[in-house]
């Protein structure tokens, strides 16, 4: 706003007030003076424009962010503990006990803590670090307590993921939706708003009077943006259990997931092999996949573009030239079903 108030522009406005017949030259008496004062108005305008950016909440640093969304009572989400399963084993022909709660157990630099036995040998292990890293679905467990008799144990799967502090652009954008849409008990802002708050969450799809008066669906996906696990589903149905309306039957489903198998004849550069190109080609399919479905609760249907995919695929070391793309054997894009998400397959050079 106040681009053009700088130094140069503010000093030579200031000059042009002075009257003629002063001497105004660099040195002089008269710029000497003004030159201090025009580089602090200079700096004043600067802070003025900052101030402004933080004043609305489109152009507002994280920060200002908070305590401007804090005014409607919404903070972000902090971040959380992975849930995964453990499993253990025992010497033979000995009684398996009842691991306690609280005992530690290590995976590299990660620390993780029953909380709960689930039945037998399988246990429920809290991730004492926050945040996506402690989203392993196995790995072999190092126990930091004594536990008489344990041969081996190991995460087994991933029950509920954990996820870092809220993304601040995530934040905003749902700042801006509780301006748009006003939630309030059973409506769809009211239940896109309480299923997102469940640690896991990814995102969510709405679908009110689905299957007459009263009834709700919710089809989420996990918040790696992939086909959420049991446990995490079965979570987000304790918490409608708690919280809808009365008179609401509430069905929670799981987005479901379509495997994309590629292939194509690959032209390779100079001095390389499929095998050395293959790790690039299968993470850019991964991070091509994972945008599509970040994008899954927007859109009415996923359609996966084979030109788009192609052109990221071209962008692989040691990829020279590509033909003949497939996805599933077929030519073209591939439009999926409603409320499916793309899985990356497999990636083969065909000749």
């Amino acid at each position: 706003m106040f681009e053009n108030m700088t130094y140069t522009f503010i000093l030579q406005r200031m000059l042009g007030n002075v009257p003629a017949g002063i001497d105004k030259r660099e040195g002089s008496v008269i710029y000497d003076a003004l030159a201090p004062a025009a580089l602090e108005l200079a700096c004043f305008y600067s802070k003025l424009d900052m101030l402004i950016d933080e004043t609305f909440a489109d152009t507002a640093s994280r920060e200002m962010l908070i305590r401007r969304a804090a005014e409607r009572g919404l903070s972000p989400y902090k971040a959380t503990c992975a849930i995964v399963r453990g499993e253990m084993t025992f010497r033979e022909n000995m009684t398996a006990p009842a691991v306690a709660v609280n005992t530690r157990f290590a995976l590299g630099e990660l620390r993780f803590k029953i909380s709960e036995r689930i039945s037998g040998n399988a246990y429920r292990l809290v991730c004492e670090e926050a945040g996506l890293n402690g989203n392993r679905t196995s790995g072999e467990l190092i126990p930091l307590d004594y536990i008489e008799g344990l041969t081996h144990a190991s995460i087994t799967s991933l029950l509920i993921p954990g996820d870092d502090d809220e993304d601040t652009e995530h934040f905003r954008r749902r700042y801006f939706d509780g301006l748009e849409t006003q939630s309030f008990g059973g409506n769809v802002a009211d239940y896109r708003e309480k299923t997102r708050a469940v640690q896991g969450v990814g995102a969510v799809k709405v679908y009110p009077a689905w299957n007459g008066g009263g009834t709700v669906k919710l089809v989420v996906s996990d918040n790696g943006f992939n086909v959420p696990g049991v446990a995490l589903l079965n979570e987000i149905r304790n918490v409608m259990t708690q919280t809808a309306p009365i008179g609401h039957s509430v069905t929670v489903e799981a987005v479901r997931g379509t495997t994309m198998n590629v292939t194509a004849r690959f032209t390779l550069a100079s001095g390389w092999s499929f095998a050395d190109s293959q790790p690039h080609l299968l993470k850019i399919a991964d991070d091509y996949f994972r945008e599509l479905s970040r994008n899954w609760e927007q859109l009415d249907r996923v359609i996966v573009r084979a030109s788009q995919l192609e052109a990221r695929l071209l962008e692989a070391p040691g990829i020279a030239d590509i033909a003949n793309l497939r996805m599933n054997n077929s030519t073209g894009n591939t439009t999926l079903n409603v409320d499916t998400i793309p899985l990356r397959g497999t990636i083969s050079h065909v000749n």
